[in-house]
C-alpha cells in the first residue's frame, strides 16, 4: 500500500507547528513524491473524468440525474468510492494521499465533483467511522459500489456555521422501536438522488445525534431542487421530517455524541475541498490558456501581451503552491496515521484523532484552496474577454461553480476564526509551544537591529521572507494578546489578519520545501516559488499593518510600526520578467505544467 512510501518520505509534525519549527525539505511529502501506485490511481482518475465526465457535462448541468447516478457506478467499479472504506465492506482502504488525489483529478465538473465528493466524504466517512457492524454490512458496500448514493444533512435554514443550533427533534417512540424525528433541512448535496441520508437531530430536544434515515422512509419528504449560482448539475435539495420513524438500530454513533462526527468528518471535507479546487484550477487555466494561444487581436495571439502572461502567471504559480500545500498537509496526516494498530479497538477514535491534530491545517486549506481557484477562474473568464460571460465557453461555468467553495465546509470567515482559535488554545493547552516562541520574538525585537540570518541557494531572498513571515505572525500574535488577553477571540477582525499571516506562512514553507526537495533542478518551479512568495508576503505584510494599526496607538503604534519595518524590511523580486518566463512555459505546453 502507498502509505508506506507517504510515512518514510514525511517527518511525523505536531499540527500547527509549522509556524514555530523550521522543516527541512525531506521532512515533508510532495506531489514528486507520489508512490507508483499513487500515480497509476491517479492517471485511472483522469482518463474517467477525460473520457467519461467531460463528455457528459452538459447533461450533468441539465440535472440528468440518471447520468451523474451512471457515471457514479462507473466510479465505484474502478474502486474510486471506496478508497475510504474497509476492506471487509467492499473498500480499499487506501492512504489519505490517494483519497485527495481521487478528489483533485476528478474535479473537471464542479457539478460532479460536488456530487462525488458528498458521497464519497462526508456521505461515506460517518458510517465508516461511527456505524456499527451490523450497519456497515447493511450500507457500505453498496455505497462503494455507487449502486446507493448518501448525502449528509446537518445544515438548517436557523444552523448553517452555526451546527450546534440545530432544531430537529427526535424523541423515542412509547415502545421504544423507532425514534420520531420532525424539522427541517437546507442545502443537502446530492439529496434529489440520494438512498441513504446522515441526519442530525437533538434527541429530547438536548442530545446532539446522528441518524441513518433511508430515502423513501415514511416521513421524510425530499422537496424541490434548489436554482443554484453555480454546480447546477448537482442535486441540491431541502428535507422535511414529519414524525419520520428511524429505527432505534439506525442511531449513529452514540446519543448526544453527534457533534463528535459533525466536525471530524469536515476535517477531511476540508483538506479533499482544496484538492478539488486544485482540480478545477488546473482545468480552467487549461481552457484560458488554450483559449488565449488561439486569439488573435491586433494581428497577434494575446498571449503575447504582459497583462495576459501576467495572468497567465498567477494563476500557474497559484497551482504550483496549492499542490505543495495540499500534498504536505496530507502527507503529514497519513505520517501520522501510518503507526496505528487496525486491530485496536480504539483504531477509529485514534485515526480521528490524528486527523484532528491537524484541524488548523485543513482549515488553511479549505480557506485557501477556495480563494486559490476563484482568482484563477476569475483571471481565465478575463482572458476569454466577452466570451467568457456567455454559456457557450466553459470559462462562465467555472466561474460560478467556484463560488461555493468559500461557503462549503463551513465559511471562509468561520475557518479563519478556526485557524487563530485553535493555535490559541493549543499554546494555553500546553500542546503547541507557541508562548515561549512568541517572548523570543517579542525579546528579539525589543532589544533592538540584530544580525540577519544569510541564507543560501536559488531561494534564499525566499527564506528570508518566510523567517520574516513567521517573526511577524509570532510578534502580531504577541501584541494582539498583550491588547485584548482573553478576549483575543472576539475581535474577529484581527482574528482574520493573523489567520491571513498563518495561512500564508504554510503555504509559502511548503511551496519553497517542495523546490527545493527538487535540489534545485527544476528552473521553471523556482520562478514560481520566488513569483508566489512576492505576492505571499504582500498579503502578510497588509494582515501585520492591519493587527499592529488595531491594538496599538500613538508612540507604542510607531515603536511597533518601526519593528514591523524592520523584521518586513527585504528586496523586490522581478516578478515581470519571471512571469513572462512562466506564461511562455504554460503557453506552449497548452495547460499547467511543472
Amino acid at each position: 500500500m502507498s502509505t508506506a512510501v507517504t510515512a518514510n518520505t514525511t517527518k511525523r509534525a505536531s499540527g500547527g507547528s509549522f509556524l514555530i519549527e523550521d522543516l527541512l525539505p525531506e521532512d515533508i511529502f510532495t506531489p514528486e513524491d507520489f508512490s507508483t501506485e499513487q500515480k497509476q490511481i491517479a492517471q485511472m482518475t483522469i482518463d474517467f473524468a477525460e473520457e467519461k465526465i467531460l463528455p457528459r457535462a452538459q447533461e450533468i448541468e441539465e440535472k440528468h440525474f440518471e447520468v451523474s447516478r451512471s457515471l457514479m457506478r462507473e466510479a465505484g467499479e474502478l474502486g474510486l468510492l471506496s478508497v475510504d472504506v474497509p476492506e471487509e465492506y467492499g473498500g480499499l482502504e487506501l492512504d489519505k494521499v490517494t483519497s485527495a488525489l481521487i478528489a483533485d483529478k476528478i474535479a473537471v465538473s464542479g457539478s460532479f465533483s460536488v456530487t462525488f465528493s458528498a458521497h464519497a466524504g462526508i456521505g461515506t466517512l460517518p458510517l465508516v467511522w461511527y456505524g456499527t457492524p451490523q450497519q456497515k454490512e447493511k450500507y457500505l458496500a453498496k455505497i462503494a459500489s455507487g449502486e446507493w448514493i448518501a448525502a449528509y444533512a446537518l445544515s438548517e435554514s436557523s444552523a448553517g456555521s452555526d451546527a450546534m443550533n440545530i432544531r430537529t427533534q427526535a424523541v423515542l417512540s412509547p415502545d421504544g422501536k423507532h425514534y420520531i424525528l420532525n424539522g427541517e433541512k437546507m442545502w443537502i448535496s446530492n439529496a434529489g438522488m440520494a438512498n441513504l441520508f446522515t441526519v442530525f437531530a437533538k434527541i429530547d430536544g438536548e442530545k446532539f445525534t446522528a441518524f441513518l434515515i433511508e430515502a423513501g422512509t415514511p416521513g421524510l419528504t425530499v422537496c424541490a431542487e434548489e436554482h443554484k449560482l453555480g454546480i447546477r448539475g448537482s442535486s441540491t435539495c431541502p428535507l422535511r421530517l414529519e414524525d419520520c420513524k428511524v429505527p432505534v438500530e439506525n442511531l449513529l454513533g452514540e446519543a448526544g455524541k453527534g457533534h463528535h462526527i459533525a466536525f471530524n468528518v469536515l476535517n477531511v471535507g476540508r483538506y479533499k475541498l482544496a484538492a478539488a479546487a486544485i482540480g478545477g484550477a488546473r482545468k480552467s487555466f487549461r481552457d484560458g490558456v488554450r483559449y488565449a494561444k488561439d486569439r488573435i487581436a491586433f494581428g497577434k495571439s494575446i498571449t503575447s501581451f504582459g497583462l495576459v502572461q501576467e495572468k497567465i502567471a498567477d494563476s500557474a504559480a497559484g497551482i504550483y503552491a496549492g499542490e505543495a500545500l495540499v500534498y504536505r498537509t496530507v502527507g503529514a496526516i497519513d505520517a501520522a496515521l501510518a503507526g496505528l494498530d487496525k486491530t485496536s479497538p480504539s483504531f477509529v477514535q485514534d485515526v480521528q484523532k490524528r486527523i484532528e491534530e491537524f484541524a488548523v491545517e485543513c482549515s488553511i486549506l479549505k480557506v485557501w484552496g477556495s480563494e486559490m481557484l476563484e482568482r484563477v477562474v476569475d483571471q481565465m473568464l478575463q482572458l476569454h474577454g466577452g466570451y467568457g460571460y456567455v454559456e457557450e465557453f466553459p470559462a462562465e461555468r467555472s466561474y460560478r461553480d467556484a463560488r461555493i467553495n468559500r461557503i462549503f465546509e463551513g465559511t471562509n470567515e468561520i475557518n479563519r476564526l478556526i485557524i487563530t482559535g485553535w493555535m490559541i488554545k493549543r499554546a494555553l493547552q500546553g500542546r503547541l509551544a507557541l508562548l515561549p516562541a512568541i517572548k523570543r520574538v517579542m525579546d528579539e525585537v525589543m532589544a533592538g537591529p540584530g544580525t540577519r540570518t544569510v541564507y543560501e541557494g536559488p531561494l534564499a531572498e525566499e527564506r528570508a521572507l518566510l523567517a520574516s513571515a513567521k517573526k511577524l505572525g509570532l510578534f502580531c500574535s504577541g501584541a494582539a494578546s498583550q491588547k485584548y488577553g482573553n478576549d483575543l477571540a472576539e475581535q474577529q477582525e484581527v482574528m482574520g489578519a493573523l489567520a491571513d499571516i498563518l495561512i500564508e506562512v504554510l503555504t509559502l514553507e511548503s511551496t519553497i520545501l517542495r523546490t527545493e526537495k527538487m535540489a534545485g533542478r527544476n528552473q521553471l518551479a523556482i520562478n514560481m516559488t520566488k513569483y508566489y512568495a512576492a505576492r505571499s508576503f504582500r498579503i502578510v505584510e497588509t494582515a501585520a499593518e492591519r493587527v499592529i494599526a488595531a491594538v496599538a496607538e500613538g508612540d507604542m503604534l510607531r515603536t511597533q510600526m518601526a519593528i514591523f519595518r524592520r523584521l518586513a524590511k527585504h528586496e523586490p523580486v522581478n516578478t515581470v520578467t519571471l512571469g513572462r518566463e512562466i506564461a511562455a512555459v504554460m503557453v506552449e505546453a497548452g495547460r499547467y505544467t511543472i
